[in-house]
């Protein structure tokens, strides 16, 4: 059954898994077509400025064209090639001779109004921002080299248009939405799980409860009989101890799903308390040692019996991974603002990398368990008391230390 527990985490980690990288090879597919599109779009703009390249050409070549006959057809042609020229509204364009001087310019956003779009007539701000742009344009690919004759060069440097520029930027957009829609899905998810996970917790103990309480009403009229019969009194009331352990034990289960009732304690005097059943019951060869900071004992605000469950399940989890024989320090140390409790054991340790899943549901390195033990602990200390338990620090073959952390009451 346990082995079954971890098979449905074990999948559940999987589609997970599968879910994420279904999403990246979307997502990169996404961008793959959307960064084409923009370079089939940027090959077309420059197709476009060479046109606009030739027709400068053109109209440069008529311009040096004595006049003739045929000069209503010389006309048209310059009308036409202006006409190719006028139509570009949305490339911002340069054009600049051999010498860098800068002879036209169109859709550029100046920082000062104009009036026209004489170059001479342009105010010095106004030239200083186009010599601005003509430096940052230098440095890229977008420049048309135009030969106007033999001698003469001149040189049309170009922006990407608006919609190339919004384009470029789209396919991280899209990227990003997709990611945190995906974000916001997985952890939509996670919470449905979860809620689905205390339900199950809360009904599972509640039930346990429920169930361990009429037998262990009957055992407790079964030990005062057994008293009154004239039974060894030793015998009788080492089966009250065991069917009042029975009874805390259904007591814990109860106190799941529900905010307990929670009490001030000493942290100096809690530990000692909690610890008091298992002191008892570990094996001879296992030392168990209780450091107290005697300069300061906070006061914890406590559910007693559910702190006693996690001591309980931390000292016997470190009793399994020593086998039974070795030593568990358990040090007190506190302040104003939260009191620390390390457990410490010299165990075989955790791997690093199970820092964090020894505490997820059906974790578990025995052959036997659920692996609910520390899920519990974690439940008990970060939920019901506010507080926080981690793995401090493990090194495999040498041991592990558990730090549980509460918050002190002023």
């Amino acid at each position: 059954m346990p082995m079954n527990l971890r098979n449905i985490y074990d999948s559940r980690r999987i589609w997970k898994i599968a879910l994420i990288a279904v999403s990246l090879i979307l997502a990169s597919l996404f961008l793959f077509i959307s960064n084409r599109l923009v370079k089939d779009l940027a090959i077309q703009e420059r197709e476009r400025m060479e046109i606009w390249a030739d027709a400068t050409k053109e109209l440069a070549a008529m311009a040096n064209e004595p006049v003739g006959d045929d000069m209503p057809m010389a006309m048209n042609n310059v009308d036409f090639v202006f006409s190719i020229i006028e139509r570009n509204h949305t490339i911002p364009v340069l054009l600049v001779d051999a010498n860098d001087s800068i002879l036209q310019y169109r859709n550029f956003r100046l920082p000062e109004p104009i009036d026209s779009m004489n170059m001479m007539t342009l105010s010095p701000r106004n030239r200083a921002f186009l010599q601005k742009k003509l430096d940052a344009l230098k440095g890229s690919k977008n420049v048309i080299e135009i030969n106007i004759d033999k001698v003469t060069k001149q040189f049309l440097y170009y922006e990407d248009s608006t919609v190339l520029r919004r384009l470029a930027y789209y396919p991280y957009i899209q990227l990003g939405v997709l990611l945190l829609f995906l974000a916001i899905a997985y952890f939509a998810l996670i919470s449905v799980k979860k809620a689905e996970q205390n339900k199950v917790w809360v009904g599972l103990s509640k039930e346990t409860a429920h169930q361990l309480g009429t037998p262990i009403s009957s055992l407790m009229a079964w030990t005062q009989m057994l008293e009154s019969m004239g039974v060894d009194k030793e015998i009788v009331g080492d089966m009250d101890k065991d069917v009042h352990r029975l009874s805390v034990i259904a007591d814990r289960f109860s106190k799941i799903g529900s905010m307990p009732d929670k009490e001030l304690a000493f942290i100096n005097e809690a530990v000692p308390q909690a610890l008091a059943y298992m002191r008892n019951r570990i094996p001879k060869r296992v030392k168990l040692t209780i450091n107290l900071d005697e300069n300061h004992n906070c006061g914890v605000m406590l559910c007693q019996s559910l702190f006693e469950w996690v001591m309980e399940n931390l000292t016997k989890n470190a009793v399994d991974a020593m086998g039974g024989e070795g030593s568990i320090d358990i040090t007190v140390t506190n302040n104003d603002d939260y009191a620390e409790i390390l457990v410490k054991d010299t165990g075989k340790g955790i791997p690093r990398k199970n820092f964090k899943t020894v505490f997820n549901p059906g974790y578990t390195t025995k052959k036997r368990g659920w692996g609910l033990g520390l899920t519990l602990v974690k439940r008990i200390i970060e939920e019901y008391h506010g507080g926080r338990i981690y793995v401090k620090e493990s090194e495999l073959g040498r041991g592990t230390t558990f730090a549980i952390e509460l918050p002190c009451v002023n």
